[in-house]
């Protein structure tokens, strides 16, 4: 990021002008040299899962096998690096590991998964973030302390990163990348401050770790037989449990803890629960340190932070990331996602014959915008997905045409139509007005953009790859001009104030203690930890 890019760490001279205290100012700009460089859209955070069997070991679950598939169901958050890592139980000194660079299917045949053996383990999708796309950050980490091995996975971004390296390195701890995620594992191995008299205390190594980065971060650490399931104080990286059931019994409905289970699971989202036999139970409450065992699963602790006034988790996760079957905070994405749709329909009624998505995450806003105003839904567009990286791209019309070439348009569906053209987000607007000359060459009569989102301003630091404020569009164009400039009729975004509503419209939270709160950070400036009032809090 440039300097006359970076939000203002004055703490009289915010731009968001509540006069909050930035999280920028605790980091190095530097770390996000390099990012942002896709052409388009954004790029997903990382994948977490860990798996483990329950009662006497070794277990009759395929435990290698599970975790694969659990991260095929989350290959939708990172596409450049896997690993697995797995511990029969026994042996303190070694676990078994298998990393690459690539896809899931590409890393994992039949010989990785018979030398995944174990009764316990934990996997990783990588898209990187504040390390390069190299086989040395794979994830999971494992490092071999005085007391064993340990392997770390992690979803998130240390806002206090380069603090916390200096810490770690005066204590004589050596770090072979500059990933966050090996910094938080050497972290675990220093000891707590309160010492320790018997051995390791790893709760207590993870609560001193909590305090000394407080965001952003959902974590699986593995011990030889244990997993702890770790979630940040804020809540600002999703993490959920699942619960192992025999193949015949239902997976529906509640969490029922009189049924036995045959291992329990934690992952960054549920979407690949019913796929590997596993029933939902709940999210992992910000703050809670869960230790997972053969014994089963309990809590240890819920740490605080004194200085949050409201949660915040990630409200991209509801607008973009997460997979539309995946259950956040009681209610289910697809759900969440229809109701912005109808939000948008309130906010920014226009006429038109038919209603249609860029597919596929504008397909569920779509749909309840469609259902809002009575205008029937049409698909327009269909997606090729098996589509290459254009690597090179020698000029202007070429670059527009590998946006289009992603898209074939239906053209009975849009010839002589007004279409209304519903899309999740727009970051820097390379892809909408391909999208649209692709409409209107097919025969579509009007076409108007409306955004199931408000406009994105701001860089994110907590783990999403949102480019410089320089780079997004919402920076240099008002939605009038970027109407003008994409070739729509019209274009309107969802407020932030529709959005929150819409997201909010049906949560149920569990955790009755802290309320429910939500990151915005990226579309009003105001970050978590700021110090200024958010209007937005609940």
């Amino acid at each position: 990021m440039s300097k006359e890019a970076a939000p203002s760490t004055s703490k009289n001279n915010c731009d968001c002008g509540n006069n909050c205290k930035d999280v920028a100012q605790q980091m190095s700009l530097d770390k996000r040299t390099g990012r942002g460089n896709t052409n388009s859209g954004l790029t997903h955070e990382c994948g977490v899962f860990g798996c483990i069997g329950v009662g006497e070991w070794p277990t009759t679950l395929e435990i290698s096998q599970i975790i694969c598939w659990g991260l095929v169901a989350l290959q939708h958050r990172g596409q450049e690096s896997a690993g697995i890592v797995t511990s029969e139980g026994q042996c303190v000194k070694s676990f078994n590991i298998v990393k690459g660079m690539g896809m899931i299917s590409n890393i994992f045949n039949d010989e990785a998964i018979r030398k995944l053996k174990g009764s316990i383990g934990i996997g990783h999708t990588r898209y990187s973030t504040s390390a390069a796309s190299e086989e040395v950050n794979c994830q999971p980490f494992v490092v071999h302390t005085q007391h064993g091995a340990l392997a770390v996975a992690h979803n998130g971004e240390l806002v206090n990163c380069d603090s916390l390296r200096k810490m770690v390195l005066e204590r004589g701890v050596g770090l072979s990348t500059h990933s966050d995620s090996e910094l938080i594992t050497q972290a675990l191995c220093l000891n707590p401050p309160e010492g320790e008299s018997d051995g390791p205390d790893w709760p207590a190594r993870i609560k001193h770790l909590m305090t000394l980065a407080p965001l952003s971060y959902s974590l699986v650490v593995m011990l030889k037989d244990k997993i702890y399931a770790v979630r940040d104080t804020y809540g600002n990286r999703p993490l959920c449990l699942g619960k192992i059931l025999p193949y015949n019994e239902p997976l529906d409905g509640d969490c029922d803890e009189s049924r036995e289970a045959l291992g329990w699971v934690v992952s960054s989202e549920s979407c690949g629960f019913l796929s590997i036999g596993a029933q939902y139970v709940r999210e992992v409450f910000p703050g809670e340190i869960i230790e997972m065992s053969k014994s089963g699963i309990k809590t240890i602790d819920i740490v605080k932070n004194e200085e949050i006034r409201s949660l915040a988790f990630c409200i991209f996760e509801y607008v973009y990331f997460a997979r539309a079957d995946s259950i956040f905070e009681g209610q289910m994405v697809f759900e969440a996602r229809m109701q912005c749709g109808r939000q948008l329909a309130i906010e920014h009624p226009v006429e038109a014959d038919i209603v249609s998505s860029v597919p596929e995450s504008g397909n569920a806003a779509a749909h309840g915008f469609s259902r809002q105003c009575g205008i029937r839904f049409a698909e327009v567009l269909c997606k090729n997905r098996y589509v290459g990286r254009s690597f090179i791209q020698p000029s202007n019309r070429l670059r527009q045409l590998s946006v289009a070439k992603k898209f074939g348009a239906l053209a009975g569906s849009v010839k002589g139509k007004r279409v209304i053209l519903i899309d999740d987000s727009i970051v820097r607007g390379n892809t909408i007005g391909p999208i649209i000359k692709l409409l209107r060459n097919a025969g579509a009569r009007e076409v108007h953009v409306r955004i199931a989102s408000p406009p994105l301003l701001y860089p994110c630091y907590m783990g999403i790859n949102i480019p410089t404020r320089e780079e997004l569009i919402a920076n240099k164009m008002n939605a009038e001009e970027l109407a003008k400039h994409v070739g729509a009729d019209s274009l309107a975004y969802l407020s932030v104030e529709g959005l929150l509503k819409a997201v909010r419209s049906d949560i149920k939270t569990k955790n009755g203690e802290t309320k429910a709160g939500h990151c915005t950070a990226c579309l009003t400036g105001v970050y978590p930890g700021g110090a200024g009032p958010n209007v937005y809090d609940w």
